[in-house]
């Protein structure tokens, strides 16, 4: 009878063993996922955030481009009310100049291309890696000058 309740014994005590390692594996794996989802949490968070951050900005440029606009409107409206308060009341031609000047420059600013972009090309049929291309003198050489044979 020993022998048999040795055997028990180590039975009992492998199926002890084995629950306990596998409840230290469900607690270590269950550790990981409250983990994970606290971090799944606190990435919505910021990105609620973050959207409410971006709409904010959206509205403050949104109302400050309309208030720029306002502005530049009012500003136009008053310069007009000047220059016609100065035609009707102003015997002075040369404040009348200064006043007539102030809006033609004001109508030429808006009335200007925006400068030329440089181009990657040359003009005419010859291209930037021609010989010649830029030496206006080397065509004038070339009449007075014959060129030397090319051995």
């Amino acid at each position: 009878m020993n022998e048999s309740n040795i055997d028990w014994i180590l039975a009992i005590a492998c199926f002890l063993a084995g629950i306990g390692v596998g409840a230290l594996g469900y607690h270590l794996l269950n550790a990981n996922v409250a983990r994970n989802q606290k971090v799944r949490q606190r990435l919505a968070e910021a990105e609620l955030e973050l959207s409410q951050v971006k709409d904010a900005l959206n509205d403050h440029f949104t109302k400050a481009a309309d208030l720029v606009t306002s502005i530049q409107r009012q500003s136009h409206e008053l310069e007009q009310q000047l220059a016609q308060g100065a035609d009707r009341l102003v015997d002075d031609l040369q404040l009348k100049r200064r006043l007539h000047q102030g809006q033609d420059e004001a109508v030429t600013d808006d009335d200007t291309d925006s400068p030329q972009v440089p181009r990657d090309y040359a003009e005419g049929a010859q291209g930037t890696l021609a010989e010649n291309y830029g030496l206006e003198s080397h065509k004038r050489r070339e009449i007075e000058e014959p060129a030397p044979p090319r051995y």
